[in-house]
């Protein structure tokens, strides 16, 4: 059976073969009525998701508050706000879910991912997209048609300024001539990169040149097909096996036998059956959850507490059994 490769410090921990780590998605906050978050006791709540026992948490790249999308996510600069809370933060893996590609330069991803790898000791997870939202493309100048060649350029620019004075030439993003290089390096060999959906790309692409696929809430058979394939191709083509993992919008419910009733790419449910569905994520190969809270109506503290206390010791003997 092939193995997750070595690669960072946050990879390493998140991602373990036949488990599932959790994790949390940045706003910790109900912000369901409404677009815009108020990062009202933020830091608290990610020192409090790192205290408790959570693997990861993740932070998105949405450059503009697009009203018809439906959510401005964080409001913060991801780099910008992504380093703070490392310098804030000891041992939680820091995530990007995801940085849009096309709308950025990847000398300055690759730079500031780097950067963050190194001031956290190797804490950073990079997961990158094409981009879904129509209206950020023409404000900032971009063909929204060529974004599936922009994430392809951007990927493999990242990859190689990751070494030393590299030489090679891009359609859009420049050339280096290795006269000039890029500082910091990253801790490891790379920058874990994880894809999100197809990114506009063959699967058999991301089969190659990702570390991981995040991908969106599914049916669980629906979802099983998806790992399997993923899978099947990584096994007859990679040195390495390569995680799965998914976000969930979760509503828990403050009786412990609700039964689960449907909400946007997620859950109300109660906390029996919230464990036995996370059970069945792990068996058909999740490796991690990232929990969005934003249509949470219990209390945001007590549903933290009552998920470490519930949940994560259940899944962390799991670990101790293997």
């Amino acid at each position: 059976m092939k193995v997750f490769e070595n690669i960072n410090k946050a990879y390493n921990a998140v991602f373990k073969q036949n488990e599932l780590s959790i994790g949390v998605v940045v706003p910790i906050e109900n912000y369901s009525i409404g677009t815009v978050s108020t990062m009202q006791d933020h830091l608290k709540r990610v020192k409090q998701v790192e205290n408790l026992g959570f693997k990861a948490i993740w932070i998105r790249d949405i450059p503009f508050n697009v009203p018809n999308f439906g959510d401005a996510g964080q409001t913060f600069d991801p780099f910008t706000y992504l380093g703070y809370l490392a310098g804030q933060t000891s041992d939680i893996a820091l995530g990007f879910s995801s940085i849009a590609l096309p709308l950025h330069h990847p000398l300055n991803v690759a730079k500031s991912a780097a950067t963050i790898d190194q001031l956290s000791n190797g804490r950073l997870l990079l997961g990158v997209a094409s981009g879904d939202r129509f209206e950020e493309y023409p404000a900032m100048g971009i063909e929204y048609e060529k974004r599936g060649e922009l994430f392809r350029e951007s990927f493999d620019y990242i990859r190689k300024v990751q070494n030393n004075f590299p030489t090679f030439k891009t359609q859009n993003y420049g050339s280096l001539q290795g006269n000039i290089d890029m500082l910091p390096k990253s801790t490891s060999h790379k920058i874990p990169m994880l894809i999100t959906g197809g990114s506009r790309q063959t699967l058999e692409w991301n089969v190659k040149n990702a570390d991981g696929w995040m991908n969106y809430p599914r049916d669980l058979h629906d979802q099983q097909i998806k790992i399997k394939h993923w899978r099947k191709l990584i096994e007859e083509s990679q040195e390495f096996d390569k995680p799965f993992m998914q976000p969930l919008y979760l509503d828990l419910h403050h009786l412990a036998d609700f039964k689960p009733q449907p909400i946007q790419l997620g859950f109300r449910l109660g906390i029996n059956y919230f464990i036995d569905y996370i059970d069945k994520l792990r068996k058909i190969g999740v490796n991690h959850l990232a929990l969005n809270l934003r249509f949470n109506a219990m209390n945001i503290d007590e549903t933290l507490e009552l998920i470490a206390h519930k949940i994560l010791p259940e899944f962390h003997s799991l670990e101790k059994n293997k």
